[in-house]
């Protein structure tokens, strides 16, 4: 087939080489003229004038995203030499939280909540007896239960130190409003799975070297085209055309694959629903509503300079509304300039500047480090916030036009590995 890809972000170009790979022409359309999406990489001009690439967001892969690993080795990039590989650690400034060691699941699980530094003995019994009986519930509960819901009987330290942080930073909704039960499959894949699921896997160069730009590189290298900076205008069926073929912008395709973000998504189905015959408009003015409905959460990451760097490449921090960052990253452990820190307020509100004022202060405070801020960024619809019940859009649009993306029905929480799984799926042509 001759498919088109609209959207260069991690879910567009993992359709696009999972569909190269199984012999289909594919062509590429990306607006911007940098890859990535959500996840790409961005300029940033040091006090000394060095420019250097950062990332909109701080991103964090595990051990346990499987297909996103897969894919970066099928287009040449070897996530031993991109990812530093470290033991699952949600450790604040003062040492204390849970530390595992190199093992395997469960044992190093165990292990890490027998040696967790700062907790009694009650919490770390609570916490034993929730996760066995997750376990034997086969890791599901009630679809309308919250991540609260379902800790409730653990200790009011595991609850501020351990799940929220945790919940926040794989689902980016806090505990209360949280799915239950897409947080249990994220425990289940990486403490319960291969050796190495649970492993913490830290990006040593920008989101858009990582994967994207690398699959453009190998797309090319087969013989399909990634068009930059080319917004595509137009969508249409082809009345002349075999059943199910679409122009874009006037071009053919057998397939096309929309992988833009969810807001880009649904406002473009709105506008190609206006020149579509019925039942193809209805269709995509039914997807387009379901697309809407999703709540988004924002994400803000605050990069700073600090006369020297932390502990360990990633450090949890004791959230609250007046020191709202939830976790740092030192980049300098990380491939990046020495002292370069980045703050990641998850589910973030507020006004950027007020933001970035309280995460000095609370560097201060809780690292003993005096910031020189140099770019905040707010992705303002950075992820769909994972409630219990959500409904997600399928990936279905219409005939022979098919979406992708983190926010598309699946098991994952709006993650890398979550857009990658879908777009996998798109291009795989059902």
């Amino acid at each position: 087939m001759k498919l088109a890809v609209i959207g260069g972000g991690w879910a567009g170009m993992a359709a696009a080489v999972t569909a190269a790979d199984a012999g289909h022409q594919v062509t590429v359309f990306e607006a911007a003229r940098t890859l990535g999406g959500r996840a790409r990489e961005l300029p940033l001009t040091l006090p000394d004038g060095r420019d250097i690439f950062v990332d909109n967001g701080q991103h964090i892969l595990i051990g346990a995203y499987t297909d996103s690993l897969r894919l970066m080795r099928k287009v040449g990039v070897d996530p031993d030499q991109a990812l530093l590989r470290l033991p699952l650690a949600l450790v604040f400034p003062d040492g204390t939280g849970l530390a595992l060691s190199w093992g395997s699941a469960p044992w190093d699980a165990l292990a890490g909540i027998l040696r967790a530094q700062g907790w009694t003995w009650r919490d770390r019994l609570s916490l034993l007896r929730a996760a066995t009986g997750w376990q034997l519930s086969g890791f599901t509960c009630a679809p309308q239960a919250t991540v609260a819901d379902l800790c409730a009987p653990l200790t009011r330290r595991l609850l501020d130190t351990f799940i929220e942080p945790l919940c926040v930073s794989a689902l980016n909704t806090p505990a209360a409003a949280a799915s239950g039960a897409v947080f249990l499959r994220v425990l289940r894949d990486a403490l319960f799975g291969a050796p190495g699921s649970s492993n913490l896997l830290l990006p040593t160069k920008d989101l858009s070297a990582l994967f994207p730009q690398a699959a453009a590189g190998w797309l090319r290298q087969q013989g399909h085209t990634v068009h930059l900076g080319h917004r595509v205008r137009s969508l249409t069926r082809d009345a002349q055309g075999p059943a199910g073929r679409w122009l874009a912008d006037g071009e053919p395709f057998d397939r096309v694959i929309l992988a833009t973000s969810a807001s880009d998504a649904a406002h473009a189905s709105t506008e190609w629903s206006l020149h579509a015959p019925e039942p193809i408009a209805s269709s995509l003015r039914s997807w387009a509503a379901a697309t809407q409905a999703l709540h988004h959460e924002a994400i803000t990451t605050v990069y700073a300079l600090a006369a020297s760097g932390l502990t360990r490449p990633m450090l949890a921090l004791p959230a609250t509304a007046q020191h709202p960052a939830q976790f740092v990253f030192d980049r300098g452990q990380l491939g990046g300039p020495r002292g370069l820190l980045a703050f990641v307020i998850s589910a973030s509100t507020g006004e950027r500047e007020a933001l970035q004022k309280l995460v000095v202060a609370q560097a201060r405070e809780q690292l003993g480090l005096d910031l020189e801020p140099l770019r905040t960024i707010t992705e303002k619809r950075a992820t769909f916030a994972c409630t219990p019940g959500v409904q997600r859009p399928p990936m279905a649009v219409a005939p022979g036009l098919l979406a992708c993306g983190d926010y598309i029905a699946g098991p994952y929480p709006a993650t890398l590995e979550g857009a990658v799984r879908s777009g996998r799926d798109a291009g795989n042509l059902p």
